[in-house]
């Protein structure tokens, strides 16, 4: 996004090499030329995008999961969320897939909170988050290779859990501290 004077920022590819072609991740090697004019490399994760949801109760509680994530070798507490299946597959569908197959929970009511790029140094993921309400409990049915479990937590004790480090992830983070700032006004 240009903005007045950040002409004077852009990098303009001069060419893209495919480095690795995964099934999530596909990894670039791009030649740039700089504002100075300048050749240099920029090696970045092409990433399809996901959604995230976060489903609130009428008591006040919030429903997060939790899963082992093997890359930060840990337990990790989380909203439910997952990738988007298609280039063009809407966002708010992939957040109402997720919240059904991770909690089994499906909701009335979604707000979108807002669209996070989540390491832009890096890659171009973006992940979409919404707020989902009005909850209709089901049942769980994660993919063959998810084991997920549900846990029912009060949303000032999620703020907590953000502030103090119990909570890492951070497209969670920025759920539970928006859903929260939202409930204030």
């Amino acid at each position: 996004m240009v903005q007045g004077n950040d002409a004077d920022l852009i990098e303009t590819k001069v060419s893209s090499e495919d480095v690795f072609d995964g099934v999530l991740l596909h990894v670039k090697k791009d030649t740039v030329k700089l504002p100075n004019g300048d050749i240099t490399g920029r090696e970045w994760i092409k990433h399809p995008g996901a959604s995230a949801v976060i489903p609130l109760l009428p008591d006040g509680r919030i429903i997060l999961v939790k899963q082992y994530r093997y890359p930060v070798q840990c337990v990790t507490l989380e909203i439910p969320a997952g990738k988007l299946d298609a280039p063009d597959e809407d966002p708010f569908v992939c957040a109402r897939r997720e919240l059904s197959e991770e909690t089994g929970y499906d909701a009335a009511t979604y707000e979108k909170l807002t669209t996070i790029a989540t390491t832009v140094g890096f890659s171009n993921e973006k992940i979409h988050i919404y707020a989902a309400q009005d909850l209709t409990p089901g049942q769980q049915h994660t993919d063959p290779d998810e084991f997920i479990n549900v846990v029912k937590v009060p949303l000032e004790e999620a703020v907590a859990m953000a502030q103090d480090g119990r909570i890492v992830d951070a497209k969670s983070i920025v759920a539970i501290l928006m859903l929260a700032r939202r409930l204030q006004k």
